[in-house]
């Protein structure tokens, strides 16, 4: 059976005006000194596409107007809101006022496989991401109120930053939006 494969205007896609009054997923993702310009401008775009809240950019992470940036984000830097944070532990203590759950994804002893995560209804939700080598610092980590893994089962154990982020919004917006 052939397929036809769907347009640009057939997806009715929101304008930038109409993102900007829509109703936000509570889900921030924090990035704990990430220093791909085009990881960051992937995260953009993956934040875009499920509405979040927010991303916190932290430490070393760059921050938007990027040509580096604007090439992945293909314009989520004009849609998704954003702060700068010098230090990630001042961003998670700020989250956490405000009444958000910390996820770092990170292997640590004791996390929780994100295939048996499960998110309380209305619990706002803040995943952080970490460095492409050194991952989540340990400060960040200690501060969280939990861990994710993403279980794995080849030779290198780790994935691309922007990808860890696409995987584990998918699954925790799955996981809220079917609890609600």
């Amino acid at each position: 059976m052939q397929k036809r494969k769907i347009t640009n205007s057939e997806l009715n896609r929101m304008t930038t005006e109409e993102f900007l009054q829509a109703g936000k997923l509570p889900m921030v993702i924090v990035l704990d000194n990430i220093r791909s310009h085009n990881n960051i401008g992937s995260i953009f775009r993956t934040a875009d596409a499920f509405l979040l809240e927010a991303i916190y950019l932290c430490g070393i992470t760059a921050c938007p107007p990027h040509r580096d940036i604007h090439k992945t984000a293909l314009g989520a830097t004009e849609t998704v809101n954003w702060r700068y944070f010098e230090n990630t532990v001042d961003a998670i203590t700020e989250l956490q006022s405000k009444g958000f759950t910390i996820f770092s994804v990170e292997q640590v002893e004791g996390a929780v496989s994100l295939e048996k995560l499960t998110i309380e209804r209305g619990m706002k939700v803040a995943l952080v991401f970490g460095h492409e080598i050194n991952g989540v610092s340990e400060e960040v980590v200690n501060q969280s109120d939990f861990c994710i893994e993403i279980p794995q089962y080849g030779t290198k154990h780790s994935l691309n930053v922007a990808v860890s982020v696409g995987i584990v919004v998918w699954h925790v917006h799955f996981t809220i939006t079917k609890n609600s």
